[in-house]
C-alpha cells in the first residue's frame, strides 16, 4: 500500500507540472518553484467582485474584470519573468460618496472603466524542495501605474513589493506560504509612503490525475501607526475553488470572500492556464 501510494502521488506530480512548478489560477499565492527554462504559461479569466469600494474616488459598486491576462516566462531552471494586469475593468455604480480625489473624476453616468494597472515582477528560486525541507524563492515585483485616478479606478502610484515564497508538497497537497513587504505610494500626496507587510497561503489538493481543488488567503497588512492613506488599507481576500487539466490547458472557477470593508463582499472566477514550450536556453 505505501508503495502504491508513492506510485500514485509521483504519477500526479507528472501528470500535473503546477503541483511543482508555478502557482496558477485562481490562485495569487505565488509558488517558488518557476515554471522551467524556455517554457511559457498564458492565463486568462474573467473576474467579478460585488460592493468593491475605491477609498480615494470614493465610488463603490460591481466590478468586473474582463479580460484578465498573465504571462509568465521561463527564463532559466531557476527564474521566471511575470507580466500580470488586464484590458478592460466596468464598475457598475452604486453609490458616490465624498473622497481625497472625488473631485478629478470624469465619470458622470452609473459606471466607469478603465484598464487595470499592470504588475511587472521576477521570480527566483533559491532553494529546491528535497525531503522535508521546502522550496524557497524571492520574488520582486512593480505595480505599474496605467489605471488613472479620473476614472475612479486608479491611483497613479507606481508600487514595489518584494516577497519571500515557500512550498511544501505533502502526499496530494501542495502548500504554499508567502510574506513580504510592499512599498505603497499615497496618491493624494506624491511625497508619502505606506509600509504594508504582504502574506499568502494556500493549499491545492489533487483528487486525481486532472482535478485539484484549492483555497486560499492572500492580503496585506498596513504598518502606518494611526489611519492608512487612501488606497493603501488593509486588504484581504479567501479564495476557494477547483481546477482541470487537459493536455496543456487546465480550467479553473472559484469564488471569493472580501476581508476587509473595502474588499468585495463576495465575487467569483473563472479562467484557463496554457503552458508550452517555446524555447530553448543554450
Amino acid at each position: 500500500m505505501r508503495a502504491f501510494r508513492w506510485l500514485w502521488l509521483a504519477s500526479i506530480l507528472i501528470g500535473f507540472p503546477s503541483l511543482v512548478a508555478a502557482q496558477q489560477r485562481p490562485l495569487v499565492t505565488e509558488d517558488p518553484e518557476p515554471i522551467g527554462a524556455g517554457r511559457v504559461l498564458i492565463e486568462g479569466g474573467i473576474d467579478f467582485g460585488a460592493n468593491q469600494e475605491y477609498p480615494v474616488s470614493g465610488l463603490k459598486g460591481d466590478l468586473w474584470r474582463l479580460p484578465t491576462v498573465g504571462i509568465s516566462v521561463g527564463l532559466s531552471s531557476i527564474a521566471e519573468f511575470q507580466i500580470d494586469g488586464g484590458f478592460f475593468n466596468l464598475l457598475h455604480i452604486d453609490e458616490r460618496r465624498p473622497a481625497p480625489l472625488s473631485s478629478l473624476l470624469t465619470a458622470t453616468g452609473n459606471s466607469t472603466h478603465d484598464v487595470e494597472d499592470f504588475v511587472v515582477a521576477t521570480k527566483i528560486r533559491v532553494v529546491s524542495e528535497t525531503g522535508g525541507r521546502p522550496a524557497l524563492g524571492l520574488r520582486f515585483a512593480t505595480k505599474l501605474p496605467n489605471a488613472s485616478n479620473e476614472s475612479g479606478l486608479g491611483l497613479d502610484t507606481t508600487d514595489f513589493f518584494i516577497s519571500l515564497l515557500a512550498g511544501k508538497t505533502t502526499q496530494s497537497i501542495r502548500i504554499v506560504g508567502n510574506v513580504g513587504v510592499g512599498i505603497l505610494g499615497d496618491p493624494t500626496n506624491g511625497n508619502r509612503q505606506n509600509d504594508v507587510l504582504t502574506y499568502g497561503l494556500s493549499l491545492a489538493r489533487a483528487l486525481t490525475q486532472q482535478t485539484e481543488i484549492v483555497g486560499e488567503v492572500n492580503g496585506r497588512w498596513s504598518t502606518r501607526k494611526g489611519e492608512p492613506f487612501p488606497g493603501t488599507e488593509s486588504r484581504g481576500i479567501f479564495r476557494a475553488g477547483g481546477r482541470y487539466t487537459h493536455g496543456p490547458v487546465r480550467v479553473d472557477a472559484g469564488v471569493l470572500v472580501g476581508l476587509t470593508s473595502v474588499d468585495p463582499t463576495f465575487g467569483f472566477t473563472a479562467g484557463f492556464t496554457y503552458v508550452f514550450n517555446a524555447f530553448t536556453l543554450p
